[in-house]
């Protein structure tokens, strides 16, 4: 896993941090018990609270964070899990018109997620953030819930004791192929936005700029993959 240079950014301009390895094992093992738990379960991120701005935390691949960014950018459960402090498990719809969440909806069938399970990270009362984890089939965290609220429970503490620690994720992000006529892309993405949230193609590209942000992929990233979206 390495840092995603949009995120460190975002979050140097609220606060100090330092780079420690103590979270990477703890994630490392964390991932190893979700897989032996739900073998169906194929990406995972961790959100963080900070500032009252939830950040993706760490991401297991590009994918997964461009739907965490879909998720700042319109709602979905992740944004529900952390602004409420409860475990959201979501199944995406087969018809993705829906008016709540229908653009994250979109998103993850276009990318092969069938089921997501979300839960928080509380400390002490306070909500720190949330695990997020992402099914390739709509039962994929069936029978699951308690085993994965106790697994994270038990971990909570030593994530959160982190989260003031390197913003990282795998470098697959570093490695996306570069964007020709960024802006035109940009302005395509804004369309749909803008569509599914009844706001002008200016409001709409803020949006993006910001969703990707938090989510630590680039704008151009976020605005390719909505573009696909648009059809």
């Amino acid at each position: 896993m390495e840092p995603i240079p949009e995120t460190v950014r975002a979050i140097e301009e609220l606060g100090p941090f330092v780079a420690e390895g103590e979270l990477l094992e703890a994630l490392t093992a964390l991932s190893r018990e979700v897989e032996r738990v739900a073998p169906r379960c194929v990406g995972m991120s961790v959100s963080s609270r900070e500032y009252g701005v939830t950040f993706t935390f760490v991401a297991s691949a590009l994918q997964v964070a461009f739907l965490d960014a879909v998720q700042f950018l319109d709602g979905g459960p992740c944004v529900k899990s952390i602004e409420r402090g409860v475990k959201v498990a979501y199944t995406v719809p087969e018809a993705t018109d829906e008016e709540a969440w229908a653009l994250f909806a979109r998103a993850a069938a276009a990318t092969g997620i069938g089921s997501t399970l979300t839960l928080p990270l509380i400390t002490d009362g306070v909500i720190q953030g949330s695990v997020n984890l992402y099914g390739a089939t709509s039962d994929a965290f069936d029978g699951t819930h308690e085993q994965m609220a106790a697994l994270f429970e038990t971990t909570a503490d030593r994530i959160v004791t982190n989260a003031d620690l390197t913003f990282s994720t795998r470098g697959v992000a570093e490695d996306a192929p570069h964007i020709l006529e960024a802006e035109s892309v940009l302005d395509r993405s804004a369309a749909v936005v803008a569509d599914f949230q009844h706001v002008d193609p200016t409001t709409a590209r803020d949006r993006i700029r910001t969703a990707a942000r938090r989510a630590g992929i680039s704008p151009d990233q976020l605005a390719e993959a909505l573009v696909s979206l648009g059809g």
